[in-house]
């Protein structure tokens, strides 16, 4: 496979309880290996920085680790507690999660991906990760299906 659309979503956490972390991890190892979809940044500079300094790891550690490495989702988290000294300061797990729950879109980004997704703005759907959701099914929809 090539191309390949990350279809976790940021609403999604592992074991350790980060928010967007399995989504980054999928990304940034789809990019290492060269079969991320082009639409996508393996790391880019919303949520995945985001969850980066949220959990204070360094973005060239963290891809060097992903690339050098390939980590299972697993041997990631293990490997950032192993930078942490063996665990998360679990208040900035909750302030990081709580930012990228009630991370909001723009209102021009929210209309973009909601005709994209053939579905009107009636306004109840602003949050950017039923929003980012709706953009990945969109694009993997037009892209593999169609």
């Amino acid at each position: 496979m090539s191309n390949i659309i990350p279809l976790i979503s940021s609403g999604t956490a592992g074991p350790l309880g980060v928010l967007h972390l399995p989504r980054l991890w999928l990304k940034a190892s789809l990019g290492a290996a060269g079969k991320l979809h082009s639409d996508y940044p393996a790391i880019g500079a919303g949520y995945d920085q985001m969850v980066l300094d949220g959990i204070g790891i360094d973005k060239g550690d963290f891809e060097a680790f992903i690339r050098d490495s390939k980590p299972s989702y697993i041997e990631l988290e293990s490997w950032i507690l192993q930078q942490k000294g063996g665990s998360l300061d679990q208040d900035a797990v909750e302030k990081l999660n709580a930012a990228i729950v009630g991370y909001i879109h723009a209102d021009a980004t929210r209309t973009d991906i909601l005709a994209a997704a053939g579905r009107s703005d009636d306004g109840t759907i602003k949050d950017a990760v039923n929003l980012n959701n709706l953009d990945d099914w969109a694009t993997f929809h037009a892209a593999e299906l169609k």
